[in-house]
């Protein structure tokens, strides 16, 4: 049985909150607003919040083995980026298919490659689908590894590595690939699980036990799906649009949620006050620590 009990909030209001993840070294809190193009970091040891600007909206990041330089998927591609010089290095800039707008969701795998998926310029359109994921590999070399695809979300991996988890939110559709975890190829597409109506699959995590939490946007819930893809918990969340989950805390037993407020018309504004906010619940679960790019960076320059 799942067990969830919100016990803190962090007052954002992002406009798209997204990326949520743990830094287990230093236990920190990061997470992005992507429509406002910066990088939140959280210690809750003091207190303390720092917002980042970033060069472009930031769809997605991954952490490094240097503790001020993070691995970035911007809205037109891949990059190196430091914190606190502000040191931009782009790696891949691919182009972009007709329709295709910019890059989102991503993640590291249990092996240290990239991966981070783009989503369509106008997702609601009846037009071919032109959303592609990517993986960028240790050695800084793109693959494109999904095709024909809306929105790219949800990416997580079983504990062993050897499942990954994909979504297209406006499918509604979670799905499972078998994934050759030395190679990085992912096989075996199959629909894992479906959202209920009025849910989006949106941002996931899988915890130690390989159940996958998955945000869903428009439904105000996190629903925990058994390895099987049955759903055997859920949490409730105070606003309707939660964006991604992370474990965090000393135990990983922490889900932090992100939310988003943008899309919200007036009268739901005043009914969810907290849209966009960070949401903080302790659980019976346990998490997995996030991994790190296991690749070897080049050497930073600002960019020109």
């Amino acid at each position: 049985m799942i067990h969830a009990k919100q016990i803190g909030e962090l007052s954002v209001a992002n406009l798209l909150g997204e990326g949520i993840q743990w830094r287990h070294s230093d236990q920190t809190l990061w997470w992005t607003d992507i429509l406002s193009s910066k990088l939140y970091h959280y210690d809750p040891h003091t207190g303390s919040l720092d917002i980042l600007d970033m060069p472009e909206p930031l769809g997605s990041f991954a952490f490094t083995s240097q503790k001020d330089t993070i691995l970035a998927a911007f809205a037109t591609g891949f990059a190196t980026f430091n914190l606190t010089t502000g040191a931009l290095t782009w790696l891949h800039r691919p182009t972009f298919l007709d329709g295709e707008g910019r890059f989102n969701d991503g993640r590291i795998d249990r092996n240290g490659r990239f991966w981070s998926g783009t989503m369509m310029e106008n997702p609601t359109d009846n037009v071919p689908l032109t959303g592609r994921l990517f993986c960028l590999d240790t050695k800084q070399t793109i693959s494109v590894q999904e095709t024909n695809v809306t929105i790219s979300n949800g990416l997580c991996w079983s504990p062993s590595g050897d499942r990954m988890y994909f979504a297209d939110s406006p499918t509604g559709s979670i799905y499972a690939y078998d994934f050759n975890v030395d190679t990085g190829l992912a096989s075996g597409k199959r629909v894992f699980a479906r959202s209920p109506k009025g849910g989006v699959p949106d941002g996931a995590a899988v915890d130690a036990d390989g159940n996958v939490w998955s945000a869903q946007w428009g439904l105000g819930k996190i629903l925990v799906y058994a390895p099987n893809g049955n759903v055997i918990g859920s949490v409730d969340v105070p606003v309707s649009q939660p964006t991604c989950v992370a474990f965090g805390g000393e135990d990983l037993n922490w889900l932090y949620v992100s939310s988003a407020c943008d899309g919200l018309g007036a009268d739901e504004r005043l009914t969810q006050p907290g849209a966009g906010n960070v949401f903080i619940f302790e659980t019976n679960a346990q998490g997995l620590p996030e991994n790190t790019y296991a690749g070897v960076l080049p050497a930073l320059k600002q960019d020109q």
